[in-house]
């Protein structure tokens, strides 16, 4: 009996939480120009150029969600999520009879080992079996702007 009561108190907390960061997002006040300022006889006046807006960051799912939602109506279908593999299938299915066999699915893999056994003997060594090794790309590291700490060695 605890379990439910326990697990319906960590729901409901659940969705008060999402509530709340969702109202927090939603309630965003505009930003307005600052008003001019009030001329005095004599002075030039002083222009003041509004800020420059700032492009809104999407977030990492609003991109992967916008790539996949072709028609633009805020909703991905079964057909819009299943592009991508059937471009992936068509690209394997050389010879476009809608079938994929042995052959075919594993021609990039078979392309990759004749191209590592540089030898031809139809195995690989330790150094051809590296040379298969997915090439991943290195994280982009964040752009620091720190002020320079310099040290007093008085």
């Amino acid at each position: 009996m605890w379990r439910f009561l326990a697990g319906g108190l960590a729901a409901l907390l659940m969705v008060a939480a999402g509530w709340l960061l969702f109202s927090g997002r939603a309630t965003t006040d505009p930003v307005l120009p600052p008003a001019p300022p009030a001329r005095v006889a004599g002075q030039q006046p002083v222009i003041v150029e509004p800020p420059v807006p700032e492009a809104t960051e999407r977030t990492r799912e609003e991109k992967r969600f916008d790539r996949y939602d072709k028609d633009h109506d805020g909703r991905i279908t079964r057909d819009e999520y299943l592009v991508a593999r059937r471009k992936a299938f068509a690209k394997l299915d050389t010879n476009g009879d809608g079938r994929l066999s042995f052959e075919e699915w594993g021609a990039k893999t078979l392309t990759k080992f004749v191209t590592a056994d540089g030898d031809k003997s139809g195995a690989m060594d330790r150094a051809e079996f590296a040379t298969t090794a997915v090439k991943r790309k290195a994280k982009a590291r964040p752009k620091c702007v720190c002020p320079a700490v310099t040290e007093d060695n008085d």
